[in-house]
């Protein structure tokens, strides 16, 4: 008998097999790909010189925008634009700062993130994250830690650095496997990342990539950061359900009851933080003072007089306020994390708040080098035509094919998931891929906000089992912690029924919103595009 548990561990089930080398190799392509700065500068290149090539072939498509149309050709006829030549090479010299500059993912997010780092270093948002979980009734703890995840998402690392070793810390003291507390918090953190129940740093970012995008077709064309409000707003309860339902009824089962033993660390030895009365006492009043901005945000807004409607017709679409959302963003996290600072003694004068902002501007070097270089690609394929052209032979193809419907969407929001394994960043992948599918879907009759949606489910789904997202490492160190024998094929596995899961119910619910009842994903988001 001991002889055969010896084989059976040395020769594992065949799928385990099979799906670790589909691991293994989905790391070993991720690993072969160049870090996203240099693949974006490769990518500048790569633009240049098949412009250059295109231009030897009289590479040309009939516009198909209507006569009138803004950015349409004057003789009806797209052709591609040499930059392998002097004129290009002039062009790209002269606008290298100001494509740098102009790039608006750049501004929105900055401003952004100077309010979110003020709610961050003062211990607002982990403060209110810890109350939530702890607070929460036995029974509904694995909901409130998917659900905490997701929203925790406005803090960048956040989620990953506090809720998630608090989670395992939480499963294991109500005497159930750590493992599956890890496994819902990261769900939350990372399979939910584009749902949120307020406006983030994500919502500007990708909006202003998908806006530089859809004025490839229409210039002057924007989409805002409440573009999708209304749909990711909805999908944070749909996750979390999903989230917990997952977690309870398919991964702890699978992971059964846990053994102590095959713990690296001292479990004893383990404290959860209370939160002390002063905190709460801070959070209360960080509470007090987000009610009242929402409330005067909302005199701004809501009655017919709201000032910051839009000045000739009164409405809220393209209003002052919709537009200079990322302002609101930068007030909405800035004042209450003040507050809650003053309260709990951690932000005293204006030089700590002046130090948390610029503490988080000092950890946005990376993400200002990606938007140089992503910035100019995006330019680049602008000048060339390229992105037109390919646009309006891919919209063709659609067509031809007979995919205008929802299966369309099925196939792009799976597309996403699966280039997400290999480029887990989410502005890196948007910025290559938007200027060739936004401007090609939209030829096929959607609009860029709906688009942006599909996309951001597919980006999202399969965070949970790329080796290549930016957090896996910590995770991993983590879960070692409970299982020291856990490698990388384990983590993904348990965390794989959660990508299916997602996938499933998340386009589902695209499905209904877009198709079915016809909706708008957020404030003023039309569901199509007109093409005649």
């Amino acid at each position: 008998m001991s002889n055969d548990l010896v084989q059976e561990q040395k020769e594992p089930p065949k799928h385990s097999s099979a799906f670790n080398r589909f691991l293994a190799g989905v790391e070993w392509l991720g690993n072969c790909l160049p870090h996203p700065i240099t693949l974006f500068a490769l990518f500048c290149v790569f633009i240049i010189v098949i412009s250059g090539v295109a231009s030897l072939f009289d590479l040309s498509v009939i516009d198909p925008r209507p006569e009138g149309t803004a950015g349409r050709a004057a003789d009806g006829v797209i052709s591609v634009v040499n930059l392998f030549s002097g004129d290009g090479l002039q062009m790209i010299v002269a606008n290298l700062v100001t494509n740098f500059t102009g790039f608006a993912p750049l501004g929105t997010v900055l401003v952004a993130l100077l309010g979110v780092a003020i709610a961050e270093k003062s211990g607002l948002l982990e403060t209110a994250m810890r109350t939530l979980v702890m607070g929460s009734s036995k029974k509904m703890v694995t909901f409130t830690i998917v659900f905490a995840g997701i929203i925790s998402n406005t803090a960048s690392e956040l989620g990953y650095v506090v809720l998630i070793p608090l989670a395992a810390m939480i499963f294991h003291s109500l005497g159930r496997h750590p493992l599956a507390g890890l496994a819902a918090a990261f769900a939350g953190v990372s399979g939910g990342y584009s749902a949120n129940l307020l406006l983030g740093t994500v919502d500007p970012l990708l909006a202003g990539i998908t806006t530089a995008a859809a004025q490839l077709i229409e210039p002057g064309y924007n989409v805002g950061p409440e573009a999708n409000y209304y749909f990711m707003f909805v999908s944070v309860f749909l996750i979390s359900g999903v989230g917990t339902y997952v977690t309870e009824k398919i991964v702890e089962p699978r992971l059964g009851k846990y053994n102590e033993q095959e713990a690296s660390i001292d479990l004893n030895a383990q404290k959860i933080t209370e939160v002390t009365a002063k905190e709460k006492k801070a959070l209360k009043m960080a509470g007090i003072a987000f009610a009242v901005l929402c409330g005067v945000l909302a005199l701004t807004i809501v009655p017919e007089w709201g000032i910051l409607r839009h000045p000739e017709t009164g409405e809220v679409k393209n209003s002052p306020f919709l537009k200079g959302i990322v302002a609101f963003i930068f007030v909405t996290f800035a004042i209450p994390g003040y507050v809650y600072g003053r309260y709990a003694g951690t932000m005293r004068t204006d030089r700590d708040v002046i130090k948390a902002m610029s503490d988080n501007m000092g950890t946005m070097g990376m993400y200002i080098v990606l938007v140089f270089f992503a910035a100019q690609f995006v330019a680049l394929f602008k000048w060339s035509n390229l992105g037109t052209i390919l646009a309006i032979k891919g919209s063709q193809l659609i067509q031809a094919m007979g995919l205008a419907g929802p299966e369309l969407f099925i196939i792009f929001i799976l597309m996403c998931g699966f280039i997400n394994l290999m480029l887990g960043s989410a502005s890196a992948q948007w910025a290559v891929t938007a200027p060739i599918f936004v401007p090609m879907l939209m030829l096929v009759g959607y609009s860029p906000e709906v688009i942006q949606t599909a996309y951001r489910i597919g980006d999202s789904v399969t965070n949970l089992i790329t080796p290549m997202m930016s957090y896996f490492g910590l995770i991993l160190a983590v879960a070692v912690r409970y299982k020291k024998d856990l490698g990388i094929g384990t983590l993904i596995a348990t965390m794989l029924p959660y990508t299916i899961f997602f996938v499933i119910g998340w386009s589902t619910l695209f499905y209904l919103w877009v198709f079915l009842f016809g909706m708008p994903v957020g404030p003023g988001s039309p569901t199509f595009y007109p093409i005649g």
